[in-house]
Order: structure tokens, then C-alpha cells, then sequence
């Protein structure tokens, strides 16, 4: 896996296991906002998103996260997860203040159960890292970003385009 990942210059170790083109999207359970258990099962047969950030309660993420549910809001056929180690309560208040109301935010504190099957789980910190994920309605995956400085944005419009293409 890269290791090439830093936060403001300072690398820091990527855990888990790296995601590639291609294969089949592993699954993963995860606490939506009302704690409730998602499955990415749940989506089967879908064209899917995962928007990947640290936290909401930072500019690039709260960015990000308002990126994409206009996304979702836009693009009907694509659904979009914004997953981060967030509490779902920090996530559920954040989606309210912020009218986040089309894509579905999830929270990966409990088991990073996500973190780990994705490779993102930032050792040091135990939070996410950032990035993208594009899983088409077969289950495979057809991008992947694995944002190298964390307080960089992703490339939106290259996972957004590649998204229009499979719905």
C-alpha cells in the first residue's frame, strides 16, 4: 500500500487493506447518523460513491461533504456515502446545520470495520484519511483516490464523471 500519505507535510502510516480497480467491493457495516446498522449490501445493484474524509468538523471535510450531497442531489442514480470516524451524533448535527440531507452519512468509529477493508484507517490518528471510492452496480470497484495530503481536496469531477459513465 502507498505510505505516501501526509497531514500538513508529516507522514503517517495508511492500516488495512489497499483497494484496487477492479475487484469486488468487500462489505462493510457501518453506523448511520440514527445508529443504526448499513451494510453496503443495502446498495446492491446500485452505482455508488464513497466519499472518504477525517473529520466534518474541519474545512476540507465539511467541503467535501457538501460537494457531494449536491452530487447525489444532482445525479439521482448515483448514490453517494460519505463515511468518516466522526461520532454519529457529530455527523447527524453536522448533516442538520448544513441541510446534507441526499447522501447518506455514515459513521466508522465502532469497528473501522470500512477503514480496514479499504486501507484507510491513518494509524497514528485513528481516523480516516481521505479519498474516493466508485463501485459500479456489479459490486466492482472503478476508482479509487487515495488523497496523498489529507488537507488537499479530491479530484470530484474525475470520481463524479466516472460515476455519470455507469449509471
Amino acid at each position: 500500500m502507498s505510505n505516501n500519505i501526509t497531514f500538513g507535510g508529516n507522514p503517517l502510516t495508511l492500516i488495512g487493506n489497499e483497494i484496487k480497480v477492479g475487484i469486488k467491493a468487500p462489505n462493510f457495516t457501518a453506523l448511520k447518523t440514527d445508529l443504526s446498522p448499513f451494510s453496503l449490501e443495502e446498495l446492491k445493484g446500485k452505482v455508488v460513491v464513497i466519499s472518504v474524509m477525517p473529520s466534518v468538523d474541519t474545512p476540507v471535510c465539511e467541503l467535501q461533504t457538501i460537494r457531494f450531497n449536491t452530487e447525489a442531489y444532482e445525479h439521482g442514480n448515483i448514490n453517494v456515502i460519505t463515511i468518516s470516524a466522526d461520532l454519529p451524533f457529530a455527523l447527524g448535527k453536522f448533516c442538520a446545520n448544513k441541510g446534507v440531507d441526499t447522501a447518506m452519512t455514515l459513521s466508522d468509529h465502532k469497528d473501522l470495520d470500512f477503514g480496514m477493508k479499504y486501507g484507510f484507517v491513518l494509524e497514528e490518528l485513528r481516523l480516516l484519511s481521505r479519498g474516493i471510492i466508485v463501485i459500479d452496480k456489479d459490486g466492482i470497484v472503478k476508482h479509487v483516490e487515495y488523497v496523498q495530503e489529507i488537507t488537499s481536496h479530491p479530484d470530484y469531477d474525475k470520481a463524479i464523471d466516472i460515476a455519470k459513465e455507469l449509471v
